[in-house]
C-alpha cells in the first residue's frame, strides 16, 4: 500500500502537468483577449470597477499585478507602493510622491485612500482621457476579484496575474519564492488554478510556480527598451530577471522563453515583428503582445499572427476582432 501510495504522489505532478498543457492548447484556440489591469482606458485600474468594465464589455482574460501587504493579504496593484497620480489621501488630496509600500503596511491602513481618480493635469490624465472615475474606490483584494467574477456568473474568464517583485528593488515586497507560493495557494484556495496564469518580469517566480504548482500555467513576460529591459540581450553582465537563463546562450527571446521551460511568451508589442511571432510559434509558444491601445497598432500586431492582445482598451480590440470575424468573448455586466 506505501508503494502505491508513493507511485501516486509521484503521478499527480505528471498529471497536474499534462491538465496545464492541455489547457494552454485549449486557450490557443480562440484569440486571447485581455483588459489590462481590468479595462485601465476606461476605469480606474486594477479595481473592482475596472474589472466590472471588462466583464461587461466581455473579455477572454483579466489582467492584473498583485502586491501582498504587511498582514499577509493579497492585493491588487501595479506598484509596489501607492502612485500619486491615482491615489488620494484621507483629507482628500493627491499624494505628492509615493506613498506608503504596500508590503510595510496593513490592508486596513491602505484602505484609507481612495484610488478612484487620476490626478488632473497629469500625463497619466493625459494618457487616459476616457477614463471615468469612481470615487471612493478602495484598493481591492485578489479574493474580492475571484468574488466578483461568481458572481458576474462567467464561468470562463481567466486571470493573468501578475508577481510584481524586482530584483532592483529586492527591500520593497516579500521575496520572489514566498511572494511566488502566497499567490499559488491563494489562486489553490479559491479553486481558480485552471483558469489563472501567473507572469512576471522577474522570472524567478515563474521557475517556483513551474516546480511546485505545475496546475497553473506561467506567462514569461519580456521588455527590450530603453525605460525597462529585462532581458539584456547586449549587457556584458547577465540579467538579474532570467533566473540564470542567458540570451546569449540562445539567440532570440523565444528560444529563451523555452529554455526556461515557458509556453506563454507576453512581449512589449513594440519588440515583436513577424519573424519573432512565426519562430516562437513554431517552439510551441503562444505569443502575446502587450500593452496595445491605439487602433492602428491593434490592427497591426493582429496582423503578426499574435495569439492574443492585451489592452487597456479592450472595447477597441474586441472591434477589430468583429472586424475580422473572429469568435468574441462572453460578455458578462456584473
Amino acid at each position: 500500500m506505501k508503494g502505491d501510495r508513493l507511485k501516486g504522489d509521484r503521478i499527480k505532478p505528471l498529471l497536474a502537468a499534462a491538465l496545464c498543457a492541455w489547457l494552454t492548447l485549449q486557450s490557443a484556440a480562440a484569440f486571447d483577449l485581455q483588459g489590462h489591469r481590468g479595462a485601465r482606458g476606461l476605469a480606474p485600474e486594477n479595481t473592482l470597477p475596472a474589472f466590472e468594465r471588462a466583464l461587461a464589455i466581455g473579455v477572454t482574460t483579466l489582467e492584473l499585478d498583485v502586491a501582498i501587504t504587511r498582514d499577509g493579504v493579497l492585493v491588487i496593484s501595479h506598484d509596489p507602493a501607492l502612485n500619486p497620480e491615482i491615489t488620494r489621501g484621507p483629507d482628500g488630496q493627491f499624494l505628492p510622491a509615493p506613498g506608503p509600500l504596500i508590503h510595510h503596511h496593513s490592508l486596513a491602513e491602505l484602505r484609507r485612500f481612495d484610488l478612484g481618480r487620476i490626478k488632473p493635469g497629469s500625463r497619466y490624465a493625459a494618457q487616459f482621457p476616457d477614463q471615468v472615475a469612481v470615487d471612493g474606490t478602495r484598493l481591492a483584494t485578489l479574493a474580492e476579484l475571484f468574488a466578483l467574477v461568481r458572481r458576474s456568473g462567467n464561468e470562463t474568464v481567466r486571470f493573468d496575474i501578475e508577481t510584481k517583485v524586482s530584483p532592483l528593488a529586492p527591500a520593497d515586497t516579500l521575496a520572489p519564492e514566498p511572494f511566488a507560493r502566497a499567490l499559488i495557494a491563494a489562486i489553490r484556495d479559491a479553486g481558480m488554478a485552471a483558469r489563472s496564469s501567473i507572469q512576471s518580469f522577474d522570472w524567478r517566480t515563474l521557475q517556483l510556480v513551474q516546480r511546485e504548482a505545475p496546475e497553473i500555467s506561467t506567462v514569461y513576460l519580456s521588455a527590450q527598451q530603453s525605460w525597462l529591459d529585462n532581458i539584456g540581450a547586449g549587457a556584458a553582465t547577465d540579467s538579474p530577471w532570467t533566473a540564470g537563463f542567458r540570451y546569449r546562450d540562445h539567440g532570440s527571446v523565444p528560444k529563451l522563453v523555452q529554455a526556461a521551460g515557458g509556453r506563454i511568451w507576453s512581449a512589449y508589442f513594440g519588440d515583436l515583428d513577424a519573424g519573432l511571432v512565426k519562430q516562437a510559434q513554431a517552439l510551441g509558444l503562444q505569443v502575446l503582445a502587450w500593452t496595445v491601445n491605439d487602433p492602428v497598432q491593434i490592427a497591426r500586431v493582429m496582423d503578426l499572427g499574435v495569439d492574443g492582445v492585451i489592452s487597456d482598451r479592450p472595447d477597441r480590440v474586441r472591434a477589430e476582432m468583429t472586424r475580422r470575424g473572429l469568435v468574441l468573448p462572453q460578455a458578462t455586466p456584473p
